[in-house]
């Protein structure tokens, strides 16, 4: 069968999202909005007013009796549930699937941890009600505070994504003690949250025995298997919708309070409930990334190269739940150095569990040291860009395996050239527009590339419309959009007669969307099955005309052509396949992701002022060179780059959740005291795709893309304001305080 003559007519075009028009007019519906659904009531969630202790008494006839009330479910009578499972970090893909009871004991493990769930005709008239019940708590002393307890840190068994605790390569000790230069410096980077605009909702409905859940999922698999075993359910009797979600961010790839309290509440009342989170209430159950502290020692050689180089990770954790960030594992594969060392310990104290939040490990890890790199570099004497390419790998230096494709030099140089980074000058504080200080900063990004286990299925129907099926989620990142451009291009059909479904649990099984491997995984697994579909499709037509050959078949402009002739294909399944023509395919991760080091590249460049008085900054311009493979949508790609350019303005400058040392609750629990970057805060940001075919990668020759984009880019931020003042902030966020004692 020969390949279409146009090869790539729709990949990598910028094509505008195909579901776009949904959304724009409000016909793309939401976990919250299902209001076709009848009966429907609400449940709104009482959450603890303490961090750790127990429940003493709890008085909820006031609120039973309360209008509209239909039931309150507390640990009293809640239905029975497993048991959540010890605290030390389960295996992959255990951290997805494991049961995550609710109200099940009287215990308080957290600050708003759910203690009550009220169900009433509405929500006005649950949460009216949940002011009613009454609760006497026994308080236990509890920990809050990391840095009290850093001394009692401990290694856990793994590091999220299956990553070991910690590597060696060498003596790291004797290479650093001699050393020509040398820099050890501690950075610290604080709780963050995900805030995505569409907070955690769930509605529950129940048929039988048969439970449908409707929710904002990022992997439709793992919600299922988590609730099932959870209600201790079949998981063929579990159904997940998610066709739309309005951000994950990580913070949606497993289930929270909202999804098992409504399934459980809607079992009892006999009727659907819809419950949602309040913005308030996602700072404590929802996932957030932990507090950190970065201690990074480097050593080098008088000319620049890297002999010693070591992160240490110390995070913060939940005491009942144990979540390990990989956020040194980058440092392992990211520069040379004759000696390495990486660590990750941990501090068990009295929160909620941390979680998977845009680029575990990378976002984090690279703010703390990409900055240490470019402090190294002026203690050496040399440009931040020239020490990075001196100390540039020729393979991977812990794996001592070859790289699918590296481009990060490439991505450097490109961007220093776009940028203008010769007007840089070495010297902090020497550049100046007024009564602004101004300074040039730059970064490296990497982040890996993976490929999940995932399958899809497509059916060509007789009217010619191409019907493509996954239970993969679209959260934002246009997933509709690149699937209908490469079925188009595998079928030679347009966009206009293809149409995507997803998020379905009932649809073929995928990786779903997280770790910037759900475009490559759904990508390829489509492909596959288009290519199964068009072996199928000449089959039929063999049948019919056993003198065709199959290897002259092509496929293009919406026909199937041999020897000059075409005939549409509609039309020719419409006459041989009434029914129409199924097909599934599927990817897996094979032999290159284990003979080869995957990762996507970049390099940001920042120009930042910072007001000479007032230490007021202002991030003026950003340019991200990306090396991510072949890019599926220009436009769907940049979109991505420039929303992880934003999140690194805010990691560096503005976004801190503050955990009460005393009392254990996060106190600006709200977007008004939350500070994300708003338009003022956002410049002129550009983006330049480095292309390049990884045919390691897979089959579409593409890289994971979503979250590269925060990777480094915060560092750039604040190295950009050390070489416009020479104050280098440490404790992140850069706040006016922190800056304003080094300027004065």
């Amino acid at each position: 069968m020969s390949e279409n003559p146009t090869n790539a007519t729709y990949v990598g075009r910028p094509l505008d999202r195909v579901d776009g028009r949904l959304k724009v007019t409000g016909g793309a519906t939401y976990a919250h909005e299902h209001v076709e659904i009848p009966n429907t009531v609400h449940g709104y969630i009482l959450g603890a007013a303490i961090a750790k202790g127990r429940i003493a008494r709890i008085d909820t006839a006031e609120a039973e009796n309360a209008p509209g009330v239909l039931h309150v479910m507390t640990h009293r009578n809640a239905p029975a549930q497993p048991d959540f499972g010890p605290p030390v970090t389960p295996t992959v893909p255990e951290v997805f699937t494991r049961a995550r009871p609710m109200l099940s004991d009287d215990r308080v493990r957290f600050y708003d941890e759910p203690v009550a769930l009220i169900v009433a005709e509405t929500f006005e008239a649950a949460r009216a009600a949940a002011s009613l019940i009454q609760i006497r708590y026994e308080t236990e002393p509890g920990r809050y505070d990391m840095e009290a307890h850093l001394a009692e840190a401990y290694a856990p068994p793994r590091t999220n994504a299956g990553f070991e605790t910690d590597s060696a390569i060498g003596d790291f000790e004797g290479a650093f003690a001699a050393a020509e230069v040398k820099l050890d410096v501690s950075y610290t980077t604080p709780y963050q949250h995900h805030n995505p605009m569409e907070p955690h909702a769930t509605t529950a409905v129940w048929s039988g025995d048969n439970l449908t859940i409707y929710t904002g999922a990022q992997t439709i698999a793992n919600f299922r298997a988590g609730i099932a075993n959870t209600l201790q359910l079949p998981l063929e009797r579990v159904r997940i919708v998610s066709p739309f979600i309005g951000g994950g961010f990580g913070a949606k790839l497993i289930v929270h309070a909202d999804t098992v309290l409504a399934a459980l509440a809607a079992r009892v009342v006999g009727r659907p409930v819809k419950i949602a989170l309040t913005r308030q209430q996602m700072f404590a159950n929802a996932g957030h990334r932990a507090k950190m502290k970065h201690d990074v020692r480097l050593g080098a050689d008088r000319s620049g190269r890297l002999v010693a180089t070591s992160h240490d990770v110390f995070s913060a954790t939940s005491g009942f739940e144990e979540f390990c960030e990989q956020t040194a594992v980058f440092v392992r594969a990211l520069y040379a150095s004759e000696t390495r060392r990486t660590r990750h310990r941990l501090i068990g104290l009295d929160t909620n569990r941390g979680e998977w939040m845009r680029s575990p490990g990378e976002a984090p890890g690279m703010l703390a040291f990409e900055c240490a790199i470019d402090e190294m570099a002026e203690q050496l004497g040399l440009d931040p860009i020239e020490f990075r390419i001196r100390n540039e790998p020729t393979r991977d230096p812990e794996r001592d395996v070859p790289f699918s494709t590296r481009n990060l030099v490439a991505c450097m140089q490109e961007g220093a050239m776009r940028f203008g980074w010769e007007k840089r000058s070495s010297q902090p504080r020497a550049m100046r527009d007024g009564r602004f200080l101004v300074g040039y900063g730059m970064a490296a990004a990497m982040r890996p590339n993976y490929i999940g286990t995932t399958r899809a299925r497509v059916r060509l129907s007789g009217n010619g419309q191409l019907t493509v099926q996954a239970d993969m989620t679209d959260i934002g990142t246009g997933t509709y959009t690149i699937l209908t451009q490469i079925a188009a291009d595998a079928t030679g059909l347009p966009p206009s007669a293809i149409t995507v479904e997803l998020g379905d649990s009932n649809f073929p099984r995928t990786a779903g969307s997280g770790g910037s491997w759900g475009a490559a995984s759904s990508g390829s697994a489509v492909h596959n099955a288009c290519l199964v579909l068009r072996d199928r499709i000449v089959a039929e037509a063999r049948r019919a005309d056993p003198s065709l050959k199959a290897e002259d078949a092509i496929f293009a402009n919406g026909e199937i052509r041999w020897a000059g002739r075409g005939e549409p294909l509609g039309q020719l399944v419409g006459r041989l396949a009434p029914s129409g023509i199924e097909a599934e395919g599927q990817v897996e991760r094979g032999d290159d992701y284990r003979n080869f080091s995957q990762h996507s590249y970049g390099a940001h460049f920042v120009e930042a002022g910072v007001d000479m008085d007032t230490g007021e900054i202002r991030i003026r311009r950003m340019l991200s060179t990306i090396g991510a493979g072949r890019i599926l949508n220009q436009k769907t790609a940049r979109s991505q780059v420039i929303g992880g350019m934003v999140w690194g303005i805010g990691a560096a400058l503005m976004e801190e959740s503050v955990l009460d040392p005393r009392y254990g609750h996060f106190v600006n629990h709200d977007l008004a005291e939350y500070h994300v970057p708003v338009n003022a805060d956002v410049p002129s940001l550009d983006v330049v795709f480095l292309e390049e075919h990884d045919d390691k990668a897979n089959v579409l020759g593409s890289k994971g893309i979503g979250e590269l984009g925060v990777c480094g880019t915060g560092a750039a931020v604040a190295n950009a304001i050390y070489n416009a003042t020479g104050v280098r902030v440490r404790e992140f966020p850069i706040t006016l305080d922190k800056l304003l004692a080094g300027l004065a």
